[in-house]
Protein backbone atom coordinates (compact mmCIF):
# COMPACT_ATOMS: atom_id res chain seq x y z
CA UNK A 1 0.00 0.00 0.00
CA UNK A 2 2.36 2.30 0.80
CA UNK A 3 4.38 1.73 -2.57
CA UNK A 4 1.36 2.26 -4.01
CA UNK A 5 0.92 5.73 -2.81
CA UNK A 6 4.70 6.85 -3.24
CA UNK A 7 3.80 5.33 -6.88
CA UNK A 8 1.24 8.27 -6.88
CA UNK A 9 2.68 11.25 -5.49
CA UNK A 10 5.55 10.29 -7.86
CA UNK A 11 3.30 10.13 -10.82
CA UNK A 12 1.53 13.22 -9.22
CA UNK A 13 4.68 15.25 -9.48
CA UNK A 14 5.70 14.43 -12.62
CA UNK A 15 2.53 15.26 -14.44
CA UNK A 16 2.60 18.76 -12.28
CA UNK A 17 5.77 19.39 -13.09
CA UNK A 18 5.43 19.06 -16.66
CA UNK A 19 2.39 20.76 -16.36
CA UNK A 20 4.73 24.01 -15.06
CA UNK A 21 7.78 23.51 -17.33
CA UNK A 22 5.23 24.04 -20.83
CA UNK A 23 7.16 24.14 -23.80
CA UNK A 24 6.47 27.49 -25.58
CA UNK A 25 7.54 28.81 -29.05
CA UNK A 26 8.93 32.39 -29.81
CA UNK A 27 4.97 32.97 -31.10
CA UNK A 28 3.88 31.60 -28.14
CA UNK A 29 5.92 33.98 -26.13
CA UNK A 30 4.76 37.20 -28.27
CA UNK A 31 1.32 36.72 -28.24
CA UNK A 32 1.46 36.00 -24.18
CA UNK A 33 3.78 39.31 -23.81
CA UNK A 34 1.35 41.11 -26.07
CA UNK A 35 -1.78 40.30 -23.89
CA UNK A 36 -0.07 40.41 -20.25
CA UNK A 37 2.75 42.73 -20.42
CA UNK A 38 2.23 45.41 -17.55
CA UNK A 39 3.95 48.43 -19.61
CA UNK A 40 1.91 47.31 -22.59
CA UNK A 41 -1.35 47.74 -20.84
CA UNK A 42 -0.57 50.78 -19.53
CA UNK A 43 0.57 52.57 -22.84
CA UNK A 44 -2.75 51.41 -24.27
CA UNK A 45 -4.37 53.21 -20.96
CA UNK A 46 -2.26 56.46 -21.89
CA UNK A 47 -3.61 55.87 -25.48
CA UNK A 48 -7.29 55.30 -24.37
CA UNK A 49 -6.94 58.64 -22.50
CA UNK A 50 -5.87 60.78 -25.13
CA UNK A 51 -8.86 59.32 -27.22
CA UNK A 52 -11.31 60.32 -25.10
CA UNK A 53 -9.77 63.66 -24.55
CA UNK A 54 -10.06 64.30 -28.37
CA UNK A 55 -13.54 63.11 -28.39
CA UNK A 56 -14.49 65.99 -25.62
CA UNK A 57 -12.59 68.54 -27.69
CA UNK A 58 -15.18 68.08 -30.23
CA UNK A 59 -18.07 67.50 -28.01
CA UNK A 60 -17.25 71.03 -26.83
CA UNK A 61 -17.91 72.55 -30.02
CA UNK A 62 -21.48 71.89 -29.30
CA UNK A 63 -23.99 73.92 -27.60
CA UNK A 64 -24.66 72.83 -23.89
CA UNK A 65 -27.82 72.51 -22.79
CA UNK A 66 -28.60 72.20 -18.82
CA UNK A 67 -31.85 71.68 -16.63
CA UNK A 68 -32.25 72.79 -13.42
CA UNK A 69 -34.41 72.43 -10.08
CA UNK A 70 -34.50 73.00 -6.89
CA UNK A 71 -37.41 72.59 -4.06
CA UNK A 72 -37.15 73.91 -0.49
CA UNK A 73 -38.56 75.31 2.55
CA UNK A 74 -39.08 78.62 3.73
CA UNK A 75 -39.92 79.55 7.30
CA UNK A 76 -40.17 82.99 8.67
CA UNK A 77 -40.47 86.43 7.50
CA UNK A 78 -39.65 85.97 3.27
CA UNK A 79 -41.03 87.34 0.25
CA UNK A 80 -43.15 85.11 -1.85
CA UNK A 81 -41.86 84.17 -5.36
CA UNK A 82 -45.40 84.26 -6.80
CA UNK A 83 -46.52 87.49 -5.29
CA UNK A 84 -43.25 89.23 -4.61
CA UNK A 85 -45.03 90.12 -1.11
CA UNK A 86 -43.13 89.53 2.29
CA UNK A 87 -44.90 86.99 3.99
CA UNK A 88 -44.46 85.61 7.42
CA UNK A 89 -45.37 81.82 7.17
CA UNK A 90 -43.97 78.38 5.95
CA UNK A 91 -43.84 77.81 2.80
CA UNK A 92 -42.59 75.40 -0.03
CA UNK A 93 -41.09 76.88 -3.11
CA UNK A 94 -39.92 75.05 -5.99
CA UNK A 95 -37.77 76.78 -9.38
CA UNK A 96 -37.28 74.63 -12.58
CA UNK A 97 -35.32 76.54 -15.62
CA UNK A 98 -33.94 75.34 -18.88
CA UNK A 99 -30.94 77.07 -20.00
CA UNK A 100 -28.42 77.23 -23.76
CA UNK A 101 -25.21 78.07 -23.94
CA UNK A 102 -23.29 78.05 -27.19
CA UNK A 103 -19.58 79.48 -28.21
CA UNK A 104 -19.78 81.50 -31.31
CA UNK A 105 -16.40 82.89 -31.55
CA UNK A 106 -13.19 82.79 -29.37
CA UNK A 107 -10.81 82.85 -31.51
CA UNK A 108 -10.77 79.26 -32.56
CA UNK A 109 -10.02 78.21 -29.03
CA UNK A 110 -12.26 74.85 -29.27
CA UNK A 111 -11.13 74.62 -32.82
CA UNK A 112 -7.91 74.29 -32.25
CA UNK A 113 -8.02 72.44 -28.96
CA UNK A 114 -9.51 69.37 -31.08
CA UNK A 115 -7.61 69.57 -33.69
CA UNK A 116 -4.02 69.50 -30.82
CA UNK A 117 -6.00 66.50 -28.88
CA UNK A 118 -6.22 64.61 -32.49
CA UNK A 119 -2.84 64.98 -33.27
CA UNK A 120 -1.64 63.49 -29.48
CA UNK A 121 -4.30 60.66 -30.42
CA UNK A 122 -2.83 59.97 -33.17
CA UNK A 123 1.06 60.21 -31.83
CA UNK A 124 0.02 57.90 -28.42
CA UNK A 125 -1.53 55.91 -31.16
CA UNK A 126 1.98 55.25 -32.76
CA UNK A 127 3.62 55.25 -29.67
CA UNK A 128 1.81 52.11 -28.55
CA UNK A 129 3.01 50.83 -31.51
CA UNK A 130 6.59 51.54 -30.88
CA UNK A 131 6.00 50.07 -27.64
CA UNK A 132 4.51 46.98 -28.71
CA UNK A 133 7.45 46.95 -31.43
CA UNK A 134 9.70 47.21 -28.55
CA UNK A 135 8.01 44.20 -26.63
CA UNK A 136 8.25 41.79 -29.61
CA UNK A 137 11.78 42.55 -29.69
CA UNK A 138 12.66 42.23 -26.27
CA UNK A 139 10.91 39.14 -25.60
CA UNK A 140 12.82 38.00 -28.81
CA UNK A 141 15.97 38.81 -27.46
CA UNK A 142 14.97 37.03 -24.03
CA UNK A 143 13.82 34.40 -25.79
CA UNK A 144 17.46 34.03 -27.69
CA UNK A 145 19.38 34.21 -24.28
CA UNK A 146 17.46 31.52 -23.28
CA UNK A 147 18.72 28.96 -26.68
CA UNK A 148 21.93 30.52 -25.56
CA UNK A 149 21.75 29.41 -22.32
CA UNK A 150 20.15 26.00 -22.99
CA UNK A 151 23.40 25.34 -25.89
CA UNK A 152 25.88 26.43 -22.89
CA UNK A 153 23.95 24.06 -20.51
CA UNK A 154 23.83 20.91 -23.41
CA UNK A 155 27.27 21.66 -23.96
CA UNK A 156 28.28 20.99 -20.50
CA UNK A 157 26.27 18.17 -19.37
CA UNK A 158 27.98 16.82 -22.69
CA UNK A 159 31.55 17.51 -21.39
CA UNK A 160 30.37 15.68 -18.34
CA UNK A 161 29.59 13.12 -20.52
CA UNK A 162 33.09 13.02 -22.45
CA UNK A 163 35.06 12.95 -18.58
CA UNK A 164 32.83 10.74 -17.25
CA UNK A 165 33.54 8.29 -19.81
CA UNK A 166 37.05 8.93 -19.59
CA UNK A 167 36.91 8.27 -16.10
CA UNK A 168 35.39 5.10 -16.85
CA UNK A 169 38.89 4.11 -18.78
CA UNK A 170 40.85 5.62 -16.47
CA UNK A 171 39.33 3.33 -13.23
CA UNK A 172 39.97 0.26 -15.09
CA UNK A 173 44.05 1.67 -15.49
CA UNK A 174 43.58 2.41 -11.72
CA UNK A 175 41.89 -0.83 -10.20
CA UNK A 176 44.57 -3.09 -12.74
CA UNK A 177 47.40 -0.73 -11.55
CA UNK A 178 48.55 -0.37 -14.96
CA UNK A 179 47.96 3.46 -15.57
CA UNK A 180 49.25 6.64 -13.95
CA UNK A 181 46.92 6.99 -10.33
CA UNK A 182 47.40 10.35 -10.61
CA UNK A 183 45.75 10.38 -13.60
CA UNK A 184 42.79 8.67 -12.02
CA UNK A 185 42.76 11.65 -9.43
CA UNK A 186 42.63 14.40 -12.28
CA UNK A 187 39.64 12.73 -14.27
CA UNK A 188 37.79 12.62 -10.38
CA UNK A 189 38.75 16.51 -10.42
CA UNK A 190 37.76 17.35 -13.26
CA UNK A 191 34.40 16.03 -13.26
CA UNK A 192 33.96 17.80 -10.25
CA UNK A 193 34.92 20.67 -12.35
CA UNK A 194 32.22 20.28 -14.70
CA UNK A 195 29.47 19.37 -12.68
CA UNK A 196 30.18 22.85 -11.22
CA UNK A 197 30.18 24.27 -14.96
CA UNK A 198 26.69 22.54 -15.00
CA UNK A 199 25.24 24.33 -11.84
CA UNK A 200 26.63 27.98 -13.83
CA UNK A 201 24.93 27.20 -16.55
CA UNK A 202 21.98 26.37 -15.00
CA UNK A 203 21.65 29.14 -13.20
CA UNK A 204 22.33 31.38 -16.53
CA UNK A 205 19.72 29.50 -17.43
CA UNK A 206 17.37 30.07 -15.11
CA UNK A 207 18.09 33.88 -15.06
CA UNK A 208 17.33 34.12 -18.43
CA UNK A 209 13.94 32.30 -18.56
CA UNK A 210 13.49 34.70 -15.42
CA UNK A 211 13.82 37.53 -17.72
CA UNK A 212 11.66 36.37 -20.13
CA UNK A 213 9.03 35.47 -17.74
CA UNK A 214 9.11 38.93 -16.60
CA UNK A 215 8.41 40.41 -19.67
CA UNK A 216 5.54 37.40 -20.34
CA UNK A 217 3.73 38.30 -16.49
CA UNK A 218 4.11 34.91 -15.43
CA UNK A 219 4.73 33.28 -12.54
CA UNK A 220 5.21 29.49 -14.04
CA UNK A 221 8.28 28.44 -14.90
CA UNK A 222 8.81 28.04 -19.22
CA UNK A 223 10.35 25.67 -21.88
CA UNK A 224 11.33 26.98 -24.97
CA UNK A 225 11.33 25.71 -28.42
CA UNK A 226 13.70 25.97 -30.80
CA UNK A 227 12.88 23.88 -34.05
CA UNK A 228 10.50 26.35 -35.54
CA UNK A 229 12.66 28.95 -35.02
CA UNK A 230 14.90 29.49 -38.15
CA UNK A 231 18.20 31.34 -37.11
CA UNK A 232 19.58 32.45 -40.26
CA UNK A 233 23.54 33.22 -40.51
CA UNK A 234 24.31 34.78 -43.04
CA UNK A 235 26.80 37.78 -43.89
CA UNK A 236 24.64 41.23 -43.62
CA UNK A 237 24.25 43.44 -46.66
CA UNK A 238 23.06 46.56 -45.29
CA UNK A 239 25.39 49.53 -44.40
CA UNK A 240 24.72 52.03 -41.11
CA UNK A 241 23.37 54.79 -43.42
CA UNK A 242 20.83 52.36 -45.47
CA UNK A 243 19.68 51.13 -41.63
CA UNK A 244 19.07 54.25 -40.71
CA UNK A 245 17.40 55.87 -43.54
CA UNK A 246 14.99 52.98 -43.35
CA UNK A 247 14.77 53.53 -39.88
CA UNK A 248 13.56 57.23 -40.67
CA UNK A 249 10.45 56.19 -42.97
CA UNK A 250 9.39 53.30 -40.97
CA UNK A 251 9.78 53.53 -37.06
CA UNK A 252 6.80 54.63 -35.08
CA UNK A 253 8.92 56.65 -32.45
CA UNK A 254 9.94 59.33 -35.10
CA UNK A 255 6.07 59.51 -36.66
CA UNK A 256 5.06 60.34 -33.32
CA UNK A 257 8.07 62.58 -32.06
CA UNK A 258 6.50 64.82 -35.22
CA UNK A 259 2.68 64.66 -34.43
CA UNK A 260 4.04 65.96 -30.90
CA UNK A 261 5.76 68.79 -32.65
CA UNK A 262 2.29 69.58 -34.50
CA UNK A 263 0.29 69.19 -31.44
CA UNK A 264 2.65 71.53 -29.70
CA UNK A 265 2.38 74.19 -32.28
CA UNK A 266 -1.28 74.41 -32.11
CA UNK A 267 -1.45 74.54 -28.41
CA UNK A 268 0.39 78.10 -29.34
CA UNK A 269 -2.63 78.30 -31.30
CA UNK A 270 -4.72 77.76 -28.18
CA UNK A 271 -3.00 80.14 -26.07
CA UNK A 272 -3.01 83.19 -28.35
CA UNK A 273 -6.79 82.75 -28.65
CA UNK A 274 -6.71 84.27 -25.44
CA UNK A 275 -6.11 87.76 -26.78
CA UNK A 276 -9.67 88.02 -28.68
CA UNK A 277 -13.32 88.28 -27.31
CA UNK A 278 -15.26 85.77 -26.60
CA UNK A 279 -18.76 85.86 -28.32
CA UNK A 280 -21.57 83.25 -27.22
CA UNK A 281 -25.35 82.96 -27.34
CA UNK A 282 -27.78 82.33 -24.01
CA UNK A 283 -31.00 81.65 -23.77
CA UNK A 284 -33.20 80.16 -20.70
CA UNK A 285 -37.03 78.81 -20.13
CA UNK A 286 -38.01 79.60 -16.27
CA UNK A 287 -40.84 78.97 -14.05
CA UNK A 288 -41.19 78.75 -10.23
CA UNK A 289 -44.00 77.27 -7.86
CA UNK A 290 -44.87 78.32 -4.46
CA UNK A 291 -47.14 76.93 -1.79
CA UNK A 292 -48.56 80.39 -0.63
CA UNK A 293 -49.78 81.03 -3.92
CA UNK A 294 -53.58 81.58 -4.24
CA UNK A 295 -56.62 82.73 -6.05
CA UNK A 296 -60.22 84.02 -4.79
CA UNK A 297 -63.46 83.46 -6.22
CA UNK A 298 -66.13 85.94 -5.23
CA UNK A 299 -69.34 84.48 -3.25
CA UNK A 300 -71.38 87.28 -3.34
CA UNK A 301 -72.43 90.61 -1.45
CA UNK A 302 -73.24 92.02 1.67
CA UNK A 303 -73.85 95.24 3.62
CA UNK A 304 -71.89 96.20 6.22
CA UNK A 305 -71.23 99.13 8.74
CA UNK A 306 -67.81 100.77 8.55
CA UNK A 307 -68.23 102.15 12.45
CA UNK A 308 -68.26 105.54 11.20
CA UNK A 309 -71.38 107.65 11.36
CA UNK A 310 -72.66 110.70 9.98
CA UNK A 311 -75.07 113.09 11.52
CA UNK A 312 -78.39 113.94 9.90
CA UNK A 313 -80.69 116.75 11.60
CA UNK A 314 -79.08 116.00 14.59
CA UNK A 315 -79.43 112.39 14.40
CA UNK A 316 -76.18 110.04 14.19
CA UNK A 317 -76.73 107.44 11.69
CA UNK A 318 -74.54 104.59 10.88
CA UNK A 319 -72.24 104.21 7.32
CA UNK A 320 -73.02 101.02 5.55
CA UNK A 321 -70.92 100.16 2.85
CA UNK A 322 -71.28 96.98 0.53
CA UNK A 323 -68.31 94.22 0.79
CA UNK A 324 -67.67 91.11 -1.70
CA UNK A 325 -66.72 87.97 0.02
CA UNK A 326 -64.48 85.56 -1.36
CA UNK A 327 -62.83 81.92 -1.50
CA UNK A 328 -59.48 80.97 -1.17
CA UNK A 329 -58.21 78.09 -3.73
CA UNK A 330 -54.47 76.89 -3.91
CA UNK A 331 -53.09 76.86 -7.18
CA UNK A 332 -51.92 73.95 -8.66
CA UNK A 333 -48.45 72.91 -9.25
CA UNK A 334 -48.93 72.67 -12.92
CA UNK A 335 -51.03 75.84 -13.13
CA UNK A 336 -47.89 77.86 -11.28
CA UNK A 337 -45.83 76.48 -13.89
CA UNK A 338 -47.54 77.58 -17.02
CA UNK A 339 -48.98 81.10 -14.93
CA UNK A 340 -44.95 81.81 -14.10
CA UNK A 341 -43.59 80.28 -17.17
CA UNK A 342 -40.58 83.34 -18.77
CA UNK A 343 -37.63 83.33 -21.56
CA UNK A 344 -34.66 84.84 -22.06
CA UNK A 345 -32.35 85.46 -24.95
CA UNK A 346 -28.98 86.97 -25.68
CA UNK A 347 -25.65 87.44 -27.08
CA UNK A 348 -23.00 87.86 -24.65
CA UNK A 349 -19.60 89.17 -25.35
CA UNK A 350 -16.28 89.24 -23.43
CA UNK A 351 -13.33 91.23 -24.06
CA UNK A 352 -10.18 90.54 -22.19
CA UNK A 353 -8.67 93.94 -21.67
CA UNK A 354 -5.99 93.14 -19.24
CA UNK A 355 -5.26 89.69 -17.71
CA UNK A 356 -1.88 90.42 -15.37
CA UNK A 357 0.26 89.10 -18.74
CA UNK A 358 -1.27 85.43 -18.26
CA UNK A 359 -2.24 85.35 -21.89
CA UNK A 360 0.67 86.62 -23.01
CA UNK A 361 2.87 84.23 -20.82
CA UNK A 362 1.09 80.86 -21.36
CA UNK A 363 1.53 81.76 -25.29
CA UNK A 364 5.43 82.00 -24.17
CA UNK A 365 4.89 78.92 -22.46
CA UNK A 366 3.41 76.89 -24.92
CA UNK A 367 6.26 78.38 -27.78
CA UNK A 368 8.65 76.44 -25.41
CA UNK A 369 6.97 73.15 -25.53
CA UNK A 370 6.98 73.82 -29.09
CA UNK A 371 10.91 74.20 -29.11
CA UNK A 372 11.32 71.12 -26.30
CA UNK A 373 9.41 69.14 -28.90
CA UNK A 374 11.90 69.69 -31.53
CA UNK A 375 14.81 68.85 -29.89
CA UNK A 376 13.02 65.68 -28.19
CA UNK A 377 12.94 64.80 -31.98
CA UNK A 378 16.57 65.98 -32.84
CA UNK A 379 17.63 63.93 -29.72
CA UNK A 380 15.48 60.90 -31.14
CA UNK A 381 17.54 61.29 -34.17
CA UNK A 382 20.60 61.15 -32.83
CA UNK A 383 20.25 58.37 -30.11
CA UNK A 384 19.05 56.00 -32.34
CA UNK A 385 21.84 57.22 -35.41
CA UNK A 386 24.30 55.88 -32.54
CA UNK A 387 22.52 53.23 -31.22
CA UNK A 388 22.19 52.06 -34.53
CA UNK A 389 26.04 52.25 -35.65
CA UNK A 390 26.93 50.46 -31.90
CA UNK A 391 24.97 47.23 -32.72
CA UNK A 392 26.29 47.89 -36.19
CA UNK A 393 29.81 47.55 -35.22
CA UNK A 394 28.95 44.78 -32.26
CA UNK A 395 27.40 42.58 -35.22
CA UNK A 396 30.07 42.47 -37.16
CA UNK A 397 32.70 41.69 -34.93
CA UNK A 398 30.14 38.95 -33.68
CA UNK A 399 30.31 37.83 -36.92
CA UNK A 400 34.29 37.63 -37.33
CA UNK A 401 34.69 36.07 -33.62
CA UNK A 402 32.16 33.57 -35.21
CA UNK A 403 34.09 32.67 -38.26
CA UNK A 404 37.44 33.08 -35.74
CA UNK A 405 35.98 30.57 -33.66
CA UNK A 406 34.82 28.45 -36.24
CA UNK A 407 38.52 27.73 -37.27
CA UNK A 408 39.57 27.28 -33.80
CA UNK A 409 36.57 25.04 -32.69
CA UNK A 410 37.97 22.45 -35.87
CA UNK A 411 41.48 23.16 -35.03
CA UNK A 412 41.06 22.05 -31.57
CA UNK A 413 38.86 18.93 -32.32
CA UNK A 414 41.59 17.49 -34.16
CA UNK A 415 43.68 18.18 -31.05
CA UNK A 416 41.27 16.58 -28.93
CA UNK A 417 41.00 13.51 -30.99
CA UNK A 418 44.81 12.43 -30.77
CA UNK A 419 45.21 13.70 -27.45
CA UNK A 420 42.14 11.65 -26.51
CA UNK A 421 43.69 8.53 -28.77
CA UNK A 422 47.38 9.04 -27.28
CA UNK A 423 45.92 9.16 -23.20
CA UNK A 424 43.94 6.60 -23.83
CA UNK A 425 46.84 4.29 -25.09
CA UNK A 426 49.16 5.36 -22.21
CA UNK A 427 51.31 7.48 -24.89
CA UNK A 428 50.64 11.29 -23.38
CA UNK A 429 50.13 11.99 -19.76
CA UNK A 430 46.75 13.86 -18.33
CA UNK A 431 48.09 17.45 -18.16
CA UNK A 432 47.93 17.59 -22.28
CA UNK A 433 44.62 15.46 -22.42
CA UNK A 434 42.29 17.76 -20.42
CA UNK A 435 43.95 20.82 -21.34
CA UNK A 436 42.83 20.01 -25.04
CA UNK A 437 39.70 18.93 -23.83
CA UNK A 438 38.96 22.27 -21.65
CA UNK A 439 40.05 23.81 -25.38
CA UNK A 440 37.74 22.44 -27.59
CA UNK A 441 34.83 22.34 -24.46
CA UNK A 442 35.59 26.58 -24.34
CA UNK A 443 35.77 27.28 -27.83
CA UNK A 444 32.04 25.40 -28.72
CA UNK A 445 31.13 28.23 -25.66
CA UNK A 446 32.34 30.85 -27.23
CA UNK A 447 30.92 29.70 -30.36
CA UNK A 448 27.91 29.23 -29.28
CA UNK A 449 28.21 32.69 -27.64
CA UNK A 450 29.31 34.66 -30.49
CA UNK A 451 26.63 32.88 -32.43
CA UNK A 452 23.74 33.90 -30.63
CA UNK A 453 25.70 37.38 -30.51
CA UNK A 454 25.40 37.55 -33.84
CA UNK A 455 21.71 36.85 -34.25
CA UNK A 456 20.38 39.04 -31.70
CA UNK A 457 22.60 41.80 -33.33
CA UNK A 458 20.95 41.30 -36.14
CA UNK A 459 17.40 40.90 -34.92
CA UNK A 460 18.02 44.58 -33.52
CA UNK A 461 18.77 46.16 -36.93
CA UNK A 462 15.91 44.72 -38.23
CA UNK A 463 14.04 46.51 -35.46
CA UNK A 464 14.85 49.68 -36.15
CA UNK A 465 14.74 49.08 -39.92
CA UNK A 466 11.04 48.85 -38.92
CA UNK A 467 10.63 45.05 -40.12
CA UNK A 468 9.16 42.31 -37.71
CA UNK A 469 12.01 40.52 -35.35
CA UNK A 470 10.05 37.62 -36.26
CA UNK A 471 11.64 37.25 -39.88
Amino acid sequence: MIHKLVILIILYLISWAGFAQKTYTLDDCIAIALEHNLDLKSTHLQANSAKVNYKQSKANLLPSLNGDFNLGVNDGRSIDPFTNDYIDQELTYSNLGLSLDMTIFNGFRLLNSAKQNRLNAQASELETEAERQDLILNVTLAYLQVLNAKDVLDLAHTRLETTTQQLQIQKGFFESESGNPADYADILGQIANDETSILVSESSLNSAKLSLMILLNLETSINVDAESLILGFEPYTLSVDAVYRESLQNLATFKAKDLRIEAAKKGVSVAKSQFTPEVSFFGGVYTNHSSAAEFYTSTGTSLIETGDFVTVEGQDLPVITEETSFVSKTISYRDQLDNNLNTAVGIAVSVPLFNGFKAKNNVALEKIKVEESIIELERTHVSIKNAITQVYFDMEAAYKRYQSLEKQVEAYQESYRINDIRFKNGVSNFLNYITSKNNLDNAKVNLANAKYEYILRVKVLDYYRGHSVLN
